[in-house]
Formats: C-alpha cells, structure tokens, sequence
C-alpha cells in the first residue's frame, strides 16, 4: 500500500458514518448506518448498538457482515470509499472497551452526555477480514483490494 493511498484510507476511517449491513438466521439482509471509530493500525471498526437493534440480533446467530465508508457526492468522478467484509463481535468492559471508548468520544464529543445510553448499548468491534478502497478521482472503477489476516 503507497503513501496516497494509506492517506486516502486514513481519511475515509475518519469519517463518521458506515453502512453496516448483516444477514440474520432468516437469510434476510439488513444495512444500517452507525457511528464508528476505527483503529487505523489494524483497520478494526467500533460502534455501538442496542442489543435489540435488528443488526445485533442478526450478528448474534451470524458474526458475518459488511461494511461501506463513504463521503455523500454528487457526481461520479468523485465517488470513492471503502468496502470491507469481516467479522463482528461484542466488546467486553476491559482495557479495549476503554480505548475504543475514549476515541469515540474523541470523535463524537456529545457522547459525554449520553452516558445512560451508552450503558444501555453494545459496543461491537468489526475486523475487516476483506478491503476493497475504490476512488473514480484516480479513473472511472478505479479500485484495489486486499485480503487481510
């Protein structure tokens, strides 16, 4: 991976949204967007969620998902983002919980004042097993991808 592209990935992680999508024991699909906050080392996504969100109760019988990352444009030369594919699982209270916690509010600061929600909620960490970074700035389908470990 060069230079200009570990910085345009660098900025889509710090973007604020994602489309989760999951499929549950039905068969049946389901996206949702969700805040996150990423560690760019090991490109692992964190969010949270109430347990009896559709995509939570889907994760629970299938850990499977995948993830989107992408600034809203308004013409095709400028769509770019992020696809992944990987592996969700729930986050226990510990020292990762507490660093993916600090960094969200770092990220979100009005999360301070939900503290009651955030106590309610799950916190969920996404490892991208799969990346696929795509930019038309650099040509129409322009894209490249990786398998990760």
């Amino acid at each position: 991976m060069d230079s200009v592209m570990r910085e345009e990935i660098r900025v889509l992680l710090g973007l604020s949204t994602m489309t989760l999508a999951t499929c549950g024991a039905s068969g049946e699909p389901h996206a949702a967007p969700v805040y996150f906050v990423a560690d760019e080392a090991t490109l692992e996504l964190y969010f949270f969620s109430e347990a009896s969100s559709q995509h939570s109760l889907d994760l629970c019988t299938n850990p499977s998902a995948a993830v989107a990352i992408y600034p809203e444009v308004w013409e095709w030369q400028a769509i770019r983002g992020l696809q992944m594919r990987g592996r969700v699982n729930i986050v226990s209270p510990g020292e990762e919980w507490q660093r993916a916690w600090q960094a969200y509010q770092r990220k979100f600061p009005f999360v301070r004042h939900l503290e009651a929600v955030v106590a309610r909620a799950r916190l969920y960490r996404f490892q991208p097993t799969w990346l696929r970074w795509i930019d038309n700035r650099y040509g129409l389908g322009h894209k490249q991808e990786w398998n990760l470990p």
